[in-house]
């Protein structure tokens, strides 16, 4: 395989992703605000929130009794970790078939590099294939950028979130 001189690599983030693994598990939540963290009573904190709950002002980090203020219909969930990391490992599964040299930075996202991918295609293409196959094998949307280094790829992306595709190319 000749290796190319100039880098491919995908970041691939999540959308949502804590929210959204409780929202497919209860699809009852689908067009509610959801929050998950602490107790809006507690001294939590917001570990994500699905995008109605952002409409409100509600951010990761904030506290949840904030959260609470600025979003009273919210519905807080308290994190489940060990659900969050069984889909993890299956969206790394897929991200694997694509290449072996894939770095995650947490439970949802990582960077893929398929500058030399065994299947000879285009970044661009792996990338909407890796999106399709997480959507289909999880029912979860996720978000990727692609270019021509680390930083490019992640700020690419969070240019189309939710559920969206940015190429940047060199």
């Amino acid at each position: 395989m000749q290796t190319n001189t100039v880098r491919k690599i995908i970041h691939v983030d999540m959308d949502a992703y804590y929210a959204s693994v409780e929202i497919l598990d209860n699809p009852s939540l689908k067009d509610l605000p959801v929050i998950v963290g602490g107790s809006p009573e507690s001294r939590g904190v917001v570990c994500t929130c699905n995008y109605i709950a952002r409409k409100y002002g509600v951010r990761s980090a904030m506290a949840c009794s904030v959260a609470k203020r600025l979003c009273p219909e919210g519905v807080f969930i308290n994190p489940r970790f060990s659900r969050y990391k069984e889909i993890s490992q299956k969206i790394r599964e897929i991200f694997y078939r694509y290449s072996s040299l894939v770095e995650p930075l947490s439970l949802d996202e990582a960077y893929i590099d398929v500058t030399d991918n065994p299947q000879g295609l285009y970044a661009s293409v792996i990338a909407k294939k890796i999106r399709e196959d997480v959507f289909k094998e999880t029912g979860l949307t996720c978000s990727a950028g692609v270019g021509p280094n680390k930083l490019v790829a992640k700020i690419a992306s969070e240019f189309n979130k939710p559920n969206g595709l940015t190429v940047v190319t060199p």
